[in-house]
């Protein structure tokens, strides 16, 4: 072996050696010792809420039939605990679904959602609510102003948001992002993916919707949403936890390496801010 490979080799080793460590050092590094809250739509969580006449937004379906890693599933396979209520098909706001046609059945708003899992880790004592075993909020990304069945009305009545609905949006995430901040726990964003990661028009087509965002209209939001986040809400965390992101075949939802890769993402952000707490 000539020196100029010897020294390719030894340059691949030490590489390979740093990464097998700093991958080895978080996996058996503690996970969160309390539960996750995790709210949101699709990525959070595959299956549309069902009432208990089993009604729902969309019949009840789930993404994939079922055959869907979704984040709450994804971060369970690290070993973390999570109080999931997320709903696919959600907005920030509660709606009926209007695909094909207007329903009853209805999605909650994030903020029930919220309310909904703070139930869930709620601690009891002799005299009542004593407090809550969570840490951690994850407000995952939203349908809001994404397709034509995201305002639950008719969706011939429907248009791409304005820059001031896409704010008001952003406000309701930002409300809630606060309320957590107000009850002592810490919320936890990620970044959109940039959309040609995505295939909107196939999503469309596959979904029976009138229309979707366009590319530049995806990124454009998901610009505006980051930057407000940042800068209205300095205690949250903001994760690019999609930034490599390959969807499962329907243009717009995560394939399971991806939602994998993403739950390890949001993992080692909670963890890190643990260390600098």
């Amino acid at each position: 072996m000539n020196l100029s490979n010897r020294f390719t080799r030894y340059c691949v080793l030490f590489i390979t050696s740093v990464f097998a460590c700093s991958t080895y050092a978080f996996h058996y590094s503690p996970l969160p010792e309390k539960p996750l809250i995790l709210i949101g739509a699709s990525y959070a969580n595959g299956n549309t809420p069902l009432q208990q006449d089993l009604q729902g937004p969309l019949f009840g379906i789930s993404v994939g039939a079922g055959d869907y890693v979704d984040l709450g599933i994804a971060l369970s396979r690290f070993g973390a605990k999570v109080s999931n209520e997320g709903q696919a098909g959600a907005t920030t706001f509660s709606r009926i679904t209007c695909n094909p046609v207007c329903g009853t059945a209805t999605w909650d708003s994030y903020s029930t959602q919220l309310q909904r899992a703070l139930r869930r880790v709620t601690i009891f004592d002799a005299n009542g609510p004593a407090g809550y075993n969570a840490d951690y909020v994850i407000i995952s990304l939203s349908n809001d102003c994404l397709h034509s069945d995201s305002f639950g009305m008719d969706q011939a009545l429907t248009s791409p948001c304005s820059l001031a609905e896409q704010n008001a949006s952003v406000d309701r995430l930002i409300a809630v992002g606060q309320e957590v901040l107000n009850l002592g726990m810490t919320p936890v964003y990620a970044k959109f993916t940039s959309a040609d990661n995505l295939d909107l028009p196939l999503f469309a087509q596959l979904s029976g919707l009138t229309w979707v965002m366009t590319n530049e209209q995806y990124d454009s939001f998901g610009e505006l949403y980051a930057f407000r986040i940042s800068e209205e809400l300095p205690g949250a965390i903001l994760v690019d936890a999609w930034e490599h992101f390959a969807h499962r075949g329907d243009g717009i939802h995560p394939d399971d390496a991806t939602t994998m890769r993403a739950a390890y993402h949001f993992l080692r952000a909670i963890y890190l801010d643990k260390q600098h707490q």
